[in-house]
């Protein structure tokens, strides 16, 4: 199956998942438009990626957020892979700086209802969304309650919206632990102690993960759905 003659917008494009959802898209026959709150990101993404276009895209800001699809015009699949899931140290609920908190929330959530918002105004009526949870959602560990939440939303607000935007699908990626830039920085043992007993005991390829986002652009029969890449995460 191809992706011939589509457009594909991939907010948080610029590195890691997103710009392997990037890469394979383009890969497929689509059209890649990379965007990004770091313009100098963007720049050396494209770089990477010729043929590929990008924007920079501040998703704390809704107007930045307007304009970028107003410019953008028609396209026909958007993926948000934007923002760190893998969340900040671990922190005791009673220890919790709301304010940071509440920091969090506006991209992760807020910034991701706004991109909805304004890119379903352009979006094909056959085309797809898809958003981005984590494996804490279904595996909570202690001091993350907040990351849990954060992709809980996601979750349920992909639901909510295959729903509000059909004939559009949106659904949800849930990675497991994905070997971008800061996981490959983390201590060797402490990767392998998160996968050590998965059934597949090895963090996945960003290639590996993005193949789930382009699986859901091009199966038009599902919508509403979590698609787990956890080498068996939520089996133990």
């Amino acid at each position: 199956m191809s992706l011939d003659g589509k457009r594909v917008v991939v907010i948080g494009g610029s590195s890691g998942i997103g710009f392997a959802v990037a890469a394979i898209a383009q890969e497929r026959g689509a059209e890649a438009v990379i965007a990004s709150s770091n313009a100098s990101r963007v720049d050396a993404a494209v770089a990477r990626l010729p043929g590929s276009t990008g924007r920079a895209l501040d998703m704390r800001d809704e107007t930045s957020v307007s304009h970028f699809f107003e410019q953008l015009g028609a396209f026909d699949h958007l993926v948000i892979t934007a923002g760190d899931w893998s969340g900040a140290a671990p922190v005791a609920i009673r220890d919790l700086d709301l304010a940071a908190a509440r920091d969090r929330l506006t991209i992760r959530f807020w910034g991701v209802l706004a991109a909805v918002k304004h890119g379903s105004r352009t979006i094909a009526s056959d085309g797809s969304i898809t958003l981005t949870s984590g494996m804490l959602v279904h595996r909570p560990r202690k001091g993350r309650a907040l990351v849990t939440a954060i992709g809980g939303a996601t979750e349920y607000l992909a639901r909510g919206l295959a729903v509000d935007l059909a004939p559009v699908r949106v659904n949800t990626v849930c990675p497991g632990l994905i070997l971008t830039e800061p996981v490959q920085q983390m201590p060797e043992e402490m990767v392998r102690g998160y996968v050590a007993g998965l059934p597949l005991p090895r963090a996945a390829s960003p290639s590996e993960a993005a193949m789930a986002y382009v699986y859901l652009m091009l199966n038009g029969y599902i919508t509403g759905q979590v698609l787990p890449v956890d080498g068996g995460g939520m089996l133990v």
